[in-house]
């Protein structure tokens, strides 16, 4: 595993990033800059292509947008990412940012997130926050353990996407990653988005949503909506509203068969049963065995991992086009709670499989460097705790 540190200047906030916008706001922003009514479709096409298909960081490159028009728009705007804070390198070459968002007022010091980025052989996951701090307080989790600070923008999220594009040379002309395993030739090296990271997708639906049209834009990014997933913990009313506005692919964290159990290991259970959420699943736009729903199961030793919970596990989803990824608990400081031994989660699998069920062991991915699922926190007080006392040290040692 390896660090690496990039803090490049915020964009200035009398000039900010067209970067993640979509096109509604592109065409506001061109009326700010002048351009008249009847072009500005054309022009936010152009836009839309350097930004989102070329990767642009300069208006400059803009080759086929007239000279006035770059420098009228480079004097209002930018085309400046978030700063990427910390990067760091697992040995399997998963690759987390610690990506720190423009402040939105005075009291702001910008917002910090992660991003996690999974290679694989045949695809490119990229998982990506959608909250900064998280309200649910599932157990298992840490990102759980972090307070909510507040909801990302659509922008916010879209720029998760583009800087780990940038950094992984996943742009046309841009140099591919010195390291890690990437996917095979003719393919983008991120082919994939999970809402995965920090927070609750569906208690910031719109801004997921709005997200979700740039990211899928064939002109742009041109992800497939079905190489989009969204993960809920199950906010039931937002479920259908995500399938009829965002139809991407729908993935549940369940990892429980029975309300007791759930209540403890997903408090927002006390809120939307098993069986309402269930019935919500049941219902979900476009479900079909071409598009079935996830159900995330964290196999936890001792707690939800016997072969009788894999049976029930089996009867709830009766009639629910779906696959069932078992997940090996990834542990964190301070968690009560421990993996599973390997041969429970192959008996839980096999009863599961024999069931007719889809049941991959999703393999734990940079667990060195606190990405791999449920363990995603950005704690900037303890990052600031840890370079106080770093200073402190030095200080003392100077003194010595």
């Amino acid at each position: 595993m390896h660090l690496q540190a990039s803090i490049p200047p915020h964009p200035s906030p009398d000039r900010p990033s067209l970067v993640g916008l979509g096109r509604p706001q592109l065409a506001s922003a061109l009326a700010a800059a002048g351009v008249p009514a009847r072009e500005r479709n054309m022009r936010v096409a152009q836009l839309w292509h350097w930004v989102y298909f070329h990767g642009a960081e300069d208006f400059e490159h803009m080759l086929n947008i007239g000279k006035p028009l770059r420098a009228a728009l480079a004097e209002r705007y930018s085309l400046a990412r978030p700063q990427v804070v910390a990067e760091q390198v697992s040995t399997d070459g998963t690759r987390k940012w610690l990506v720190r968002m423009p402040p939105t007022g005075a009291l702001d010091r910008g917002a910090e997130i992660e991003c996690v980025y999974i290679p694989e052989s045949d695809r490119g996951t990229l998982c990506v926050s959608s909250q900064v701090g998280c309200t649910l307080t599932c157990t298992f989790c840490h990102t759980g353990t972090q307070r909510l600070v507040r909801n990302l923008t659509a922008q916010e999220i879209v720029q998760q996407l583009i800087v780990a594009r940038d950094r992984i040379g996943d742009f046309p002309g841009r140099a591919p990653p010195k390291d890690g395993l990437l996917p095979a030739a003719g393919t983008r090296a991120v082919s994939n988005v999970v809402f995965m990271g920090m927070g609750e997708p569906l208690y910031n639906f719109e801004n997921v949503r709005d997200a979700v049209t740039v990211m899928s834009d064939g002109d742009g990014l041109s992800l497939s909506k079905r190489r989009i997933t969204v993960s809920t913990s199950g906010v039931v009313p937002q479920i259908g509203p995500l399938g009829r506005e965002a139809a991407t692919m729908l993935a549940i964290s369940l990892h429980a068969v029975t309300d007791d159990l759930r209540d403890e290991l997903v408090p927002l259970n006390r809120k939307y049963p098993i069986r309402e959420l269930l019935d919500a699943c049941r219902s979900y736009p476009g479900v079909s065995n071409a598009r079935r729903i996830t159900f995330e199961y964290v196999m936890l030793k001792g707690v939800n991992d016997t072969p009788a919970e894999a049976r029930a596990l089996v009867r709830l989803l009766k009639g629910i086009p779906a696959k069932i990824n078992l997940i090996p608990f990834n542990p964190w400081p301070g968690t009560k709670y421990e993996c599973s031994e390997w041969t429970t989660i192959e008996r839980f699998s096999d009863i599961v499989f024999s069931a007719g069920y889809a049941s991959p062991v999703r393999t734990p991915r940079g667990r060195d460097i606190l990405a791999a699922c449920g363990q995603l926190k950005s704690e900037t007080e303890k990052m600031r705790a840890r370079a106080r006392m770093m200073l402190e040290e030095s200080l003392v040692l100077g003194a010595d």
